[in-house]
């Protein structure tokens, strides 16, 4: 292939038949938390809060990539990717999700020790503050950012300034990985014309959710992961939008 165009499907049928194409001949969630996922679609009204199945796959596929045993989550909502990301780095090792509401990580902590995870821990508040607060004994080795847009600028400055080489207590460590999630915002991110027919639903329809400053502030985020230096990126246009950024100190 010579363009670097993302090809897209003719209609939502073949875009759906691809798709579970793809997830079906790609690794495998453990039942218990697919069936938690389901749950959670099914259950809950705020369930487009949560990553897919198929996400959740690239996720456990990232990390056993870069043999991570300790996974730090920013955005955790019920903890469906938190029991992913423990499945991903295994018993011996350990995720810290970091999550506003004390109501959503009651229940994850409750459907999580329902499934039998151990090695989940998560902190309730400010995810800049937590993010300021943390002392890990060991340096991270994957962080996945699902949290609110608006932040993801000052989620990654707060990640680059606790992580420089021999500081004490660093969050990420050498060649760690960043992956966060949503940074396309249905391709508003990159073109708000109107011929994206989300464009439409941003400006009326949905304005409090398509806000004008989430899109800005993933832009700049998009933009800082890119051109910093310590800093390897890739930004992959799959599912909402993937960045990829590979701590090079």
């Amino acid at each position: 292939m010579k363009t670097s165009t993302t090809i897209l499907y003719p209609n939502q049928q073949v875009a759906d038949s691809v798709t579970a194409y793809s997830e079906s001949r790609s690794l495998e969630l453990p039942k218990e938390i697919a069936d938690y996922h389901a749950w959670i679609c099914e259950t809950q009204e705020n369930s487009n809060y949560t990553i897919s199945t198929f996400q959740a796959k690239s996720l456990v596929f990232l990390t056993r990539l870069v043999r991570a045993k300790r996974a730090l989550e920013i955005g955790c909502y019920l903890g469906f990717s938190a029991a992913v990301l423990s499945h991903a780095v295994g018993p011996d090792g350990a995720v810290t999700g970091l999550e506003f509401s004390e109501e959503y990580v009651q229940t994850a902590q409750t459907k999580l020790a329902g499934l039998g995870i151990k090695n989940v821990e998560f902190k309730v508040g400010s995810a800049s503050d937590s993010l300021e607060s943390l002392e890990p004994a060991e340096p991270y080795d994957i962080v996945f950012i699902d949290a609110d847009k608006s932040g993801y600028p000052n989620y990654l400055q707060k990640i680059l300034s606790r992580s420089q080489p021999g500081q004490a207590h660093r969050i990420l460590k050498p060649g760690g990985l960043i992956v966060a999630d949503n940074v396309l915002r249905k391709g508003l991110v990159a073109d708000r014309s109107n011929a994206n027919p989300w464009s439409k639903i941003e400006k009326e329809d949905r304005a409090t959710y398509w806000k004008t400053t989430d899109l800005e502030a993933l832009d700049q985020f998009n933009t800082e992961l890119a051109k910093n230096d310590r800093i390897d990126a890739w930004l992959v246009p799959l599912f909402d939008g993937v960045a990829l950024g590979r701590l090079r100190d």
